[in-house]
């Protein structure tokens, strides 16, 4: 952008020199036809009359002369050091000096050769500072690099989150499984669901990570010394995950602390392992069924060939339907192996949990949904039990609203006792009994919470266990309840878990700066800069006339979080536009009709940028011409990008009001960032990122430090009158 701005300083001064001019010009004439008798001012009058526009227009010369004299004296003198002033802004806020390249006076010249001189020094003890600290921080070092190694080389993937579930660390490992995971893995390849500062709810459900973070601070309140959870669920890509979390304690929080600051995730993919398990258990039940079939043959053959007098061709008969059927037996059972030792085995996994912390989170849980009253019976501290304790809760939930929604029931209790080597959990009621009938529907229909709903059935759940679900009515008490038989843990797993385990070897690698942020308390306009994520993107169209048929053909972004730039979490793809190339465009962006040839179309290729994009700031330099295109495409795609939109070349112009220019490269060029891969889209995304990071400690000097007075700055500037 090199439009051309006057200072209004200068304009100003220009109209009233003219005034004053024109003022001194006319009591020059009034006083000197004062003087002249009226004879003489008639004919004088007569002389200038037809010449007063040629007086006119050298007036009207000279106020230029005069305007274009006093535009290069204000350019050198008055606006030179407030240029000055802004380019020691830029050094400031540049991790290394560049030179000025000043244009002033003299002296100006020589204070900014003194300012570059005194820039380079302090770039030069930064770097004593830096180097003293990297020898200072070695031991330090090796210690990232050895959990960095250990990252990459573990088999199981590894997510670290903070308690507000925005990722902070993950490995390659748990990228590949995103990748895997998400419904786009080949335009995104899962950089929507897993990068830095994501958010962990974006796979796993909110609520599922909740339970068992409280079940994990219950442990560590009673003293627990590695209180882990563990859960099965399923993604929107139906991939089945394991998963054991692990909490991540407060900085100097002792053991039975129950502070934490965030989780560590272990994710195992058990989609196969699953079906592997479904497989055998179906051939468990073939070779059953027919097992049993060719026993009842060869049973009555047997019976047969008892008889004495049985006739020589018919016990031959018999013989060889028991022939028959034990090589069909064989062949069964042959197969069954040979399929079972295709895969390994999995099972849902069911944790050690204290049964009345079962019961606790199922009253909770039920209070807050069903809005009854729930009172509990039986805590016996010593009761441990072995379940998935979130699906079994939501069972107990499940079947309290129905009896809510359908009878009315006004209270519950729940009540736990141990039944041999069983645990049998009661939901019990008052009032009105039910039908087996309907009892049995209940058990059968997928579960649903109001507007949310899950595939698993109450059924589902018994089965998960291994245990028993009956509904039973006690009439002398005018009562009825549901009873669960649920499995115990076992003599040596109770004995582990209410063991204090004291161990302090587990070394600590929790130093992250994500670690420090909270909930989402305010609105997003109202959050600080420094504590915004940010999708830095550019687009490559067919040319220049959204409105006018021109379309988008490449899209590239990167994120920033935290500060950082985040250069390996990027979004870049080809879009084929539908329509030919100009020409003329190609020197620009370098994109031929061959490379888009085959290329996904817009409509597919902005619902995975959405995505990329989810929960951030959007930022981009002319950022209205960019979301122009994008804006059109809400049609044909049903997508709304609402983000809160930050433009750098109107924070350029918010920073550096007296410079002439604020293009992309010539903002690169001030703040000395080296521009690669200018006019690709990621290429230009990076430039854009980069520039972003130094305009944000120029905008904190002037007191721009929230998402609010950034955009209310912006809208203040010159540039945001254009329009697209």
């Amino acid at each position: 952008m090199n439009r051309i701005k006057l200072d209004r300083r200068l304009v100003l001064a220009i109209v009233v020199i003219g005034v004053a001019t024109l003022v001194w010009l006319l009591i020059t004439i009034g006083l000197i036809a004062s003087t002249l008798a009226p004879a003489q001012r008639a004919l004088v009058t007569e002389h200038l009359a037809p010449r007063w526009v040629l007086i006119g227009l050298t007036w009207l010369f000279g106020l230029v002369v005069i305007g274009a004299t006093l535009r290069w004296l204000f350019r050198r003198y008055a606006t030179a050091p407030a240029r000055l002033l802004e380019q020691t802004g830029v050094l400031l806020a540049s991790p290394k000096a560049a030179p000025m390249n000043h244009q002033g006076t003299k002296e100006t010249k020589a204070l900014a050769d003194a300012i570059f001189e005194l820039a380079s020094q302090r770039d030069s003890l930064r770097e004593d500072v830096a180097a003293q600290i990297a020898k200072a921080s070695f031991g330090v070092q090796q210690e990232k690099n050895r959990l960095a190694a250990l990252m990459a080389e573990l088999t199981q993937s590894v997510v670290v989150c903070n308690l507000d579930g925005r990722i902070i660390l993950y490995n390659s490992r748990a990228r590949m499984q995103f990748k895997a995971m998400s419904n786009l893995p080949g335009l995104a390849g899962g950089a929507e669901l897993m990068g830095i500062g994501r958010s962990i709810y974006a796979v796993f459900d909110r609520q599922l990570v909740a339970h068992a973070l409280e079940g994990i601070q219950q442990r560590m309140a009673r003293g627990a010394g590695s209180p882990s959870a563990q859960f099965v669920t399923t993604t929107q890509a139906g991939q089945l995950l394991k998963v054991q979390m692990a909490p991540v304690r407060q900085v100097g929080s002792s053991i039975g602390a129950a502070e934490i600051s965030g989780f560590v995730l272990m994710l195992d993919n058990v989609t196969r392992a699953f079906e592997e398990e479904h497989m055998r258990d179906q051939l468990l039940h073939g070779l059953t069924e027919g097992s049993r079939s060719s026993l009842a043959n060869i049973q009555a053959a047997v019976d047969m060939l008892a008889y004495p007098d049985l006739e020589a061709d018919m016990r031959e008969r018999f013989l060889n339907v028991v022939r028959e059927e034990v090589s069909s037996m064989s062949l069964r059972i042959t197969g069954m192996t040979q399929q079972a030792a295709q895969g390994l085995k999995a099972r849902w996994p069911l944790e050690e949990m204290l049964g009345a912390d079962v019961l606790l989170a199922a009253q909770r849980r039920i209070e807050a949904r069903s809005g009854r009253s729930v009172t509990l019976e039986n805590l016996d501290g010593s009761v441990w039990l072995k379940v998935d304790s979130f699906s079994l809760t939501q069972a107990l939930d499940y079947l309290a609203l129905r009896l809510v929604d359908e009878f009315d029931i006004k209270f519950f209790r729940l009540r736990l006792a141990v039944n041999g080597n069983r645990a049998q959990l009661d939901l019990i009621w008052t009032g009105q009994a039910m039908s087996t009938e309907t009892v049995m529907t209940w058990e059968m229909d997928s579960m649903r919470f109001g507007a949310e709903s899950t595939p698993l059935t109450v059924r589902d759940v018994v089965e998960r266990h291994g245990g028993e679900m009956w509904f039973e009515r006690e009439r002398v008490r005018h009562e009825a309840f549901f009873r669960f038989l649920l499995p115990l843990a076992s003599a040596q797993e109770q004995l582990e878990n209410t063991q204090i385990l004291q161990n302090d070897s587990r070394p600590e690698y929790y130093d992250f700066d994500l670690f420090k942020t909270t909930g989402q308390t305010s609105a997003l306009d109202d959050q600080l800069l420094s504590h915004l994520s940010f999708t830095v993107f550019d687009t490559e169209t067919t040319g220049l006339n959204p409105s006018d048929g021109d379309e988008i053909i490449q899209v590239g972004a990167v994120r920033i979080v935290n500060g950082k730039l985040l250069r390996q979490e990027s979004f870049e793809q080809l879009v084929n536009p539908g329509r030919l190339i100009p020409a003329a465009t190609i020197p620009i962006h370098g994109i031929t009709q061959d490379m888009v040839q085959g290329q996904p179309a817009i409509t597919e290729v902005l619902p995975a940028f959405h995505a990329f994009a989810h929960d951030t700031v959007l930022v981009a330099h002319n950022a209205a011409f960019d979301m122009k295109f994008l804006e059109l495409q809400e049609a044909n795609t049903g997508l709304v990008f609402n983000h809160p939109v930050l433009d750098t070349l109107l924070l350029s112009a918010v920073v550096h009001p007296n410079q002439e220019s604020h293009g992309l490269e010539d903002i690169a060029e001030r703040f000395n960032i080296t521009v690669l891969g200018r006019h690709t889209a990621l290429g230009d995304a990076l430039v854009t990122a980069e520039v972003w990071l130094r305009l944000m400690p120029l905008l904190q000097a002037m007191g721009i430090t929230t998402l609010r007075q950034a955009r209310d700055a912006s809208q203040k500037t010159y540039y945001a009158r254009l329009k697209y």
